[in-house]
């Protein structure tokens, strides 16, 4: 395990068997204000994740042993919401939308310039401290619909049964964005607008998997979606009426 060190900043945490990659992003990122700790795998990004304040962390996807998606999946289970992007091979769209469904943050492709992954530490780290990028109502605000309650000031969603129910940041970031634009039709494009000020590439498909996980939270049948519907050719449609609190 290796670190770079400059006294106030972000600190960022890079796991990746290539001893090159872990390298040029040490030497890169550490030159662009960041502190810089590496791991070559999952061993090593416990103990950095032990011994410091870790507010970032480059996840490669493939490894020997415990793999990206392993790491990941388990750094969720454990109720961990620090920021990951995930390294994945060029073209593994699969992978890439699996990473997500896993509760990833964003990813991107290898082989990569490194400003644009800085770029895009910049936009995780952004939305991560601001929060959603939505409109605001009274912070007390709860939003209810069909049911169930969104409490916008505690970031808590509760079903009509009751229950409380656990939303990823993203999740709960587009539940807030068609929540506060019920009965309108709203493209993919609006939607990273919305949630990720659009931080994102061509032909990005994380919204359809946020709209897939958030379904099988909140539809009692999320093969047939009552509450969020997809319109064919143009996007989403959140379907309830919804009252304010």
């Amino acid at each position: 395990m290796d670190r770079e060190i400059a006294p106030e900043s972000e600190h960022l945490l890079v796991v990746d068997d290539d001893r090159e990659i872990r390298d040029l992003l040490k030497r890169y990122l550490g030159k662009h204000g960041y502190r810089v700790t590496t791991a070559q795998n999952g061993q090593e990004m416990r103990k950095a994740l032990r011994d410091w304040q870790i507010d970032l962390i480059v996840l490669d996807l493939m490894m020997p042993g415990e793999g990206g998606l392993e790491l990941c999946r388990g750094l969720r289970a454990s109720g961990s919401k620090l920021p990951i992007i995930m390294l994945t091979a060029l073209g593994e769209e699969t992978d890439r939308i699996v990473g997500l469904e896993m509760g990833a943050d964003d990813y991107l492709p290898k082989p990569f310039n490194p400003r644009e992954l800085e770029a895009r530490i910049k936009a995780v780290l952004r939305r991560f401290r601001e929060g959603p990028a939505v409109s605001r109502a009274a912070g007390d605000e709860v939003l209810v619909f069909s049911g169930w309650r969104l409490d916008v000031a505690k970031r808590r969603l509760e079903s009509p049964a009751g229950l409380l129910v656990e939303l990823s940041r993203g999740e709960y970031e587009l539940l807030l964005a068609l929540v506060e634009r019920p009965q309108r039709v709203l493209t993919r494009d609006q939607l990273l607008d919305v949630t990720r000020g659009r931080e994102s590439v061509p032909f990005d498909r994380s919204i359809d998997v946020q709209v897939g996980r958030l379904r099988r939270k909140i539809e009692a049948d999320p093969a047939n979606p009552e509450l969020i519907k997809t319109v064919r050719g143009a996007g989403y449609v959140f379907t309830p009426k919804v009252e304010r609190e």
